[in-house]
């Protein structure tokens, strides 16, 4: 998979689970804004396929200003997001 900036994606790390819109990479790091923190994505095939707010156990936490960085060395794996991105605490 290639990283293509202005896609949706979850990325899993080895602590966290982050949703966002991919705004830059660089060697050592990922940007994304409209980012949310997913406590959790529920069932997670369900999540993937259908999205992550039709959860009724899915836990969202918006960043407040909608970024965050990521380091790369902490990404166990990413998927592109395919839904419209969690705006709402959930």
């Amino acid at each position: 998979m290639t990283w293509k900036k202005g896609k949706n994606y979850l990325i899993r790390t080895v602590t966290h689970i982050d949703v966002g819109r991919l705004k830059s990479v660089t060697e050592h790091e990922i940007f994304l804004d409209n980012a949310s923190w997913i406590a959790d994505t529920g069932r997670f095939m369900d999540a993937l396929k259908d999205g992550l707010e039709k959860q009724d156990n899915s836990e969202i936490e918006p960043f407040p200003k909608g970024e965050v960085i990521i380091g790369r060395g902490s990404i166990i794996d990413a998927v592109e997001y395919k839904h419209k991105l969690p705006d709402k605490q959930k």
